[in-house]
């Protein structure tokens, strides 16, 4: 990624559900987002303040695609370090499509697999152990792989390196 770039993926599974969360990471993340997203309180996302959390509609001109909370996480207090947008928008895959490709034809690329945590590593906000826990915490299926990845997110590995 470079670091002009603002990029876009499905931050949940994919497949229908309740709920899918759209990840935007970049430095235009936040006023890319604004342009697309409209709050029904009339609330400009660029003047707000970091982990606040906005109900809307994303549009795409003047037909809304649906209705969402936007999370607001500005960099470097993000996960990846740089701005950061959350959309928590309806599970169906219609829905999470037409969102992703309103946000690609408006600036974004598409992130790559384990890019934001790449960007993450990248930015100082986690060390190699600690990304590479990310992938040991997802594939977790039982108590003991989930303990020990949660251990390695903590830093465990490294802090014992560097006692």
């Amino acid at each position: 990624m470079k670091r002009d770039e603002t990029i876009v993926a499905l931050a949940t599974a994919s497949g229908a559900g309740a709920i899918a969360v759209i990840r935007v990471s970049g430095r235009d993340a936040i006023s890319l987002t604004s342009k697309l997203f409209k709050s029904v309180s009339g609330k400009n996302l660029n003047k707000q303040k970091t982990h606040t959390i906005h109900l809307g509609h994303i549009v795409d001109g003047v037909k809304v695609l649906d209705e969402v909370l936007v999370s607001i996480f500005k960099g470097p207090y993000s996960y990846t370090g740089e701005n950061v947008v959350e959309i928590s928008c309806h599970g169906s895959p219609y829905i999470q499509q037409e969102i992703i490709q309103l946000f690609l034809r408006n600036g974004c690329r598409m992130a790559e697999a384990g890019e934001f945590t790449l960007q993450a590593f990248l930015n100082g906000k986690m060390d190699l152990s600690q990304a590479e826990a990310v992938a040991d915490l997802i594939a977790s299926d039982n108590e003991s792989n989930h303990h020990i990845a949660m251990q390695q997110m903590r830093g465990g590995f490294s802090n014992e390196i560097r006692i």
